[in-house]
């Protein structure tokens, strides 16, 4: 049974099926592997996603390192910012990694998607490189939105970016679906909020008209435990997030288990593609305070981060149960790890010391198709500039 006060898991409820230690035992690889999942809590739904996912060792591969990835360039996103090489906002999504990785695995390029501002791990997921994401943070012309946007605006093909109003981007999300419905396209959008927006007036009207229209829209709650410094059961009268659609259906999945993310993902997008909404609510945990101005200690112990980290982390728990059903060794990983390290190492590096874009590029890009030699008027009346 899931409990959204999370520092009350126990580990046993969402590791599944122990495997027996493989210490001194020489590995031998296997394709793939089943393995058991937590199952999920429904509403308004009979049956829901499998409590087994098969995996196969090239999957295993790509989950560890995108999800180690993530992690590193976060941290690296947390130091450049503490040397003031990063200013204003940055909310970063480290403990969050099995939520995007997992749901990426699960849809289609084509597919859309859009969350709110704690996106960096989303943008890297959907095609953007650790140079695009750590260039874009510190306002280099190498960023994904030529250092334009920065932590809140970040975009790429069929990712509408993370936005900076609290739940605002949970309307946009419905009206991506409509158009993706309106169009006759077999694709969904994923429309991605934190327990905090939960109780936001706006989700509500989206709710209603994706279920008047039946809009292939699959909202998702990321339920970190916290909205800013204020704890779930403190701001919500109804904790169940899940089953806050009303006539929407849904389900809590284990956010922190990237194999359960997919599977849940994958059931949520067959759902909405035929028959409309579908809400998910993915039950995670934030490492790190809500930004880098606040340090996440003044609300919750450090014994409650210790023992998530110890006991339920993403990368850490899925690490053990590729290796002890062989399908990838310690030593693989080890050499994972290894690379990865370098090439943050390189981007960070990069994204220092690439050049920022001119002034004269501030006022293009206002329109994506402008009309020639498009004039902007800027704050000064007398001042007219030239858009491309």
């Amino acid at each position: 049974m899931f409990s959204l006060t999370l520092r009350r898991i126990s580990a046993k409820t969402f590791i599944g099926s122990s495997v027996s230690a493989v210490n001194g035992c020489k590995y031998s690889s296997v394709p793939e592997a089943t393995l058991d999942i937590q199952p999920c809590l429904l509403h308004k739904l009979e049956h829901g996603p499998p409590t087994q996912a098969t995996v196969t060792r090239e999957e295993a591969v790509k989950f560890y390192k995108d999800m180690v990835t993530i992690r590193r360039m976060e941290t690296m996103a947390g130091s450049l910012y503490k040397s003031k090489n990063i200013r204003g906002f940055c909310h970063l999504y480290s403990g969050q990694e099995a939520c995007c990785v997992g749901m990426e695995a699960a849809i289609t390029p084509e597919d859309a998607v859009i969350t709110a501002y704690r996106a960096h791990g989303w943008t890297y997921i959907r095609g953007i490189s650790v140079l695009g994401v750590l260039a874009e943070l510190t306002g280099r012309a190498s960023g994904c939105a030529k250092g334009k946007g920065g932590s809140m605006h970040m975009y790429t093909k069929n990712f509408y970016g993370g936005n900076g109003i609290v739940g605002a981007q949970v309307p946009l999300g419905a009206g991506i679906a409509f158009a993706l419905k309106y169009d006759n396209k077999p694709n969904i959008c994923i429309t991605l909020y934190g327990d905090g927006a939960a109780n936001q007036g706006q989700l509500f009207e989206a709710f209603n008209m994706a279920k008047l229209w039946n809009l292939p829209c699959v909202f998702v709650c990321e339920n970190n435990g916290y909205g800013m410094g204020t704890s779930v059961e403190r701001a919500s009268a109804s904790t169940d997030y899940y089953t806050r659609g009303d006539y929407v259906p849904g389900m809590r999945v284990d956010g922190m288990d990237v194999l359960a993310v997919r599977e849940a993902t994958k059931f949520a997008r067959d759902y909405a593609l035929h028959n409309g909404p579908i809400l998910i609510e993915a039950a995670t945990y934030r490492y790190h305070g809500h930004s880098m101005s606040d340090p996440g200690t003044s609300y919750r112990p450090r014994e409650e981060i210790k023992e998530i980290r110890e006991t339920r982390d993403p990368i850490t728990v899925f690490k053990r149960k590729i290796t002890d059903n062989n399908l990838v060794t310690p030593e693989e990983l080890k050499k994972i790890d290894q690379e990865i390290k370098k090439e943050i190492d390189k981007a960070a590096e990069q994204a220092k010391n690439d050049p920022e874009i001119p002034l004269e590029e501030l006022y293009n890009n206002v329109y994506i198709n402008p009309e020639p030699d498009f004039v902007v008027r800027g704050c000064d009346p007398s001042i007219r500039v030239v858009s491309r």
